[in-house]
């Protein structure tokens, strides 16, 4: 499932689309092996910078897709111009056509439980044939390893293909990374997506996406959770990727361009 990436700063990045991007998930999603997808945006790829751990976790990953624009443009500046974005949420449509169309079933694992039965009939009047064959939200604490166990025989047994994992970062790629191995199904890591399907939360207009400032919108519906997360990373992205733009602009494996 992997595809040629770029690493920015020092999380790789792939090169796809949600075509391709679709192609590779379905491709395995019957194969009942475990795999993982990480959805990348700013916030992902500091945490990354700053914790050796959780950048192995998104390292690992079997595929890591541009979600925010900032990653889209940090590409194309290293001379990626192919570039394009990958949606984390369009992403979760996009694949749960394809499933209502091969009936490859999903499943669900996060949010409330009432964001998620929300998200449930969203997707049942959009997808009618889609097979939902789990839906569940965990509790917001550490699970014991009963728990984890639970979950973990309750998804095998429901014959999940691709599990769609919404507890937000840092935290749904760690326990991706965690369960990838007891789990035969593709996962991929959904942040706010069933809020934003159920109607608890709200897409930023359109120019705001294209524009790469969803992050402002994001941060003016919900100042006290977000600024903190905002004022310490996306100063710092932008002065340590310069920094990888200028040593690439000026070096070429080390060697000053002639």
């Amino acid at each position: 499932m992997k595809a040629r990436q770029k690493k920015i700063l020092t999380m790789p990045v792939a090169i796809t689309s949600y075509e391709d991007a679709g192609q590779r998930i379905m491709a395995v999603a019957n194969r009942n092996i475990g795999k993982y997808v990480c959805v990348a945006n700013v916030h992902m790829c500091m945490e990354a910078y700053d914790s050796p751990e959780f950048n192995a976790v998104v390292d690992n990953a079997d595929l890591v897709v541009p979600d925010g624009v900032p990653i889209v443009w940090s590409l194309k500046a290293l001379g990626e111009k192919t570039a394009t974005q990958v949606r984390g949420s369009d992403l979760l449509l996009h694949l749960c056509k394809e499933a209502e169309k091969s009936g490859t079933s999903i499943g669900l694992y996060g949010g409330t439980p009432e964001s998620l039965l929300d998200f449930k009939s969203f997707l049942k009047r959009e997808y009618p044939a889609l097979k939902i064959a789990f839906s569940s939200s965990p509790p917001f604490r550490e699970l014991t390893t009963a728990e984890k166990n639970s979950y973990v025989e309750e998804i095998n047994q429901s014959d999940v293909r691709i599990l769609f994992v919404g507890i937000g970062c840092p935290k749904q790629e760690k326990w991706m990374a965690e369960h990838h191995d007891k789990l035969s199904c593709v996962m991929i890591g959904v942040g706010a997506a069933f809020d934003f399907f159920s109607g608890r939360k709200k897409h930023a207009p359109l120019w705001m996406q294209k524009n790469g400032l969803e992050w402002l919108y994001r941060l003016a519906s919900d100042p006290r959770r977000l600024w903190k997360r905002y004022l310490k990373h996306n100063p710092r992205f932008i002065y340590h990727f310069g920094k990888q733009f200028i040593k690439q602009r000026i070096f070429n494996n080390g060697v000053p361009h002639q």
